[in-house]
């Protein structure tokens, strides 16, 4: 299993060898890392994003989180030291959450799981997944599971990244506008990228160019 994982990234980036100079790795390693991204993504084994925009190494600090869901602001986190290292001493400049459709967190939220581990993480959603419900009443003529389901994925989303705002070093860098966020849900089915266009309140899909 292991020389199948690291097949394809050693062709990729080590093409010249482990002991070459000019291989991106051991360029990175002298040079060290800037990345223009903090993204923070589902867990979900389908919608890796290093996968999913074929990134170069060094092009994205990242976080995963089951749904991509992010809970207010708590001193000693793994999320809160992740951002306060990016931001502050990698300097990234982009904060991307990305969501995505079929995500098994969203449909456990839904379901009102009984297990107590992954409840207890995603209970900070339930006040976007009533959202979700609202939204869907308004448009009886196509209120479904599944239409629920996406829009509860929507919510969750945004509702994460106000979460993010409660994050001093995210306050401070958005506020000085050194920081932007940027809610994404990557369509799996598709392979569509939706963004959050907060002019028209609407998830809409990315161009491809």
């Amino acid at each position: 299993m292991p020389h199948k994982l690291l097949k394809r990234f050693t062709e990729r980036f080590f093409p010249a060898g482990y002991d070459n100079a000019n291989s991106p790795m051991p360029r990175l390693v002298a040079e060290g890392q800037t990345p223009e991204y903090f993204i923070i993504s589902c867990a979900d084994s389908r919608c890796d994003p290093g996968t999913i925009f074929d990134a170069e190494p060094g092009s994205f600090f990242g976080f995963k989180s089951i749904g991509a869901i992010v809970r207010p602001y708590k001193t000693g986190t793994a999320l809160a030291a992740s951002l306060q290292y990016a931001i502050n001493v990698l300097e990234v400049k982009k904060l991307i959450l990305l969501g995505h459709t079929h995500c098994g967190a969203i449909k456990a939220l839904h379901d009102k799981t009984d297990d107590p581990e992954i409840s207890s993480f995603i209970d900070v959603a339930h006040e976007a997944m009533d959202q979700a419900r609202h939204i869907a009443k308004e448009t009886p003529e196509k209120e479904n599971e599944n239409t629920l389901l996406r829009l509860a994925e929507q919510q969750v989303l945004l509702a994460s990244a106000k979460n993010l705002l409660t994050y001093p070093a995210v306050k401070k860098a958005v506020e000085s506008g050194k920081l932007t966020i940027q809610s994404w849900i990557f369509e799996m089915e598709g392979g569509n990228i939706l963004s959050y266009d907060i002019s028209t309140s609407q998830f809409k899909t990315v161009t491809r160019n």
